[in-house]
């Protein structure tokens, strides 16, 4: 029951790292869109359709970078899995003395690191092993699916952020309404990466705040460039 309300909490915390990030690269992506074809033209049918056609383009290649993403490590510890399994079965001893050694960096005696390693070893030899070699538990693979699924979902729901705040008041607003909102927004999933992942929450929060700044001003004036230019 212990291992599986774990293997649970890791499941959902691939799910929210991967509709965090869905969340983030949708408001980043559809906000650089509509403010590049803004400065560029002051169509709102231009502006809508480009829009709507970077959402559903985000939304295929995001859940479909999560599911050959979170495969691709599947298949590394797959394969870390059977390496440490052969090496169990051809020479245990040297397994054996490798954990111990691990332990034994942790400042552990001889003698204790010796009893963890044994009783470790006698109760779950693969499992130890893996876990010291590699840093992952063979018994809790991330999901493939669940992470494609949580990026389809909440990529589009990141998108219609930009797309609905470019549209919001007067005209004469749009450009500032958007940058506001979605500054605000890129904040907040910074936030909530960082406590994912453990992190400096206000570097975080900066990073995604300033780099979001930079691709929407970017955007914005090359638009406005190719509109002098036509």
């Amino acid at each position: 029951m212990a291992n599986q309300a774990k293997m649970s909490l890791a499941q959902k915390i691939n799910v929210l790292r991967a509709s965090v990030m869905g969340a983030n690269d949708g408001i980043l992506s559809i906000a650089g869109i509509v403010l590049g074809v803004a400065g560029a033209s002051t169509s709102n049918w231009a502006i809508l359709i480009s829009g709507l056609a970077g959402m559903l383009a985000g939304t295929v290649s995001m859940s479909m970078g999560e599911y050959v993403s979170v495969n691709s490590q599947k298949d590394s510890e797959r394969q870390a899995i059977t390496t440490v399994r052969t090496a169990l079965q051809t020479d245990y001893q040297a397994e054996f003395d490798y954990v111990e050694h691990k332990y034994r960096q942790t400042g552990m005696n001889a003698k204790l690191a010796n009893q963890a390693t044994s009783e470790m070893m006698n109760d779950d030899p693969l499992t130890t092993v893996v876990r010291e070699r590699y840093s992952f538990d063979p018994s809790k693979f991330t999901s493939p699916y669940a992470a494609a699924i949580a990026s389809l979902i909440s990529f589009p729901l990141g998108s219609l952020l930009p797309l609905i705040s470019i549209f919001v008041g007067p005209a004469r607003w749009h450009i500032l309404t958007t940058f506001s909102a979605v500054i605000i927004a890129l904040a907040i999933t910074g936030y909530l990466a960082a406590i994912l992942s453990k992190a400096n929450r206000t570097r975080s929060v900066l990073r995604n705040v300033i780099s979001g700044v930079v691709t929407m001003s970017v955007t914005y004036l090359i638009g406005a460039l190719v509109g002098l230019v036509a």
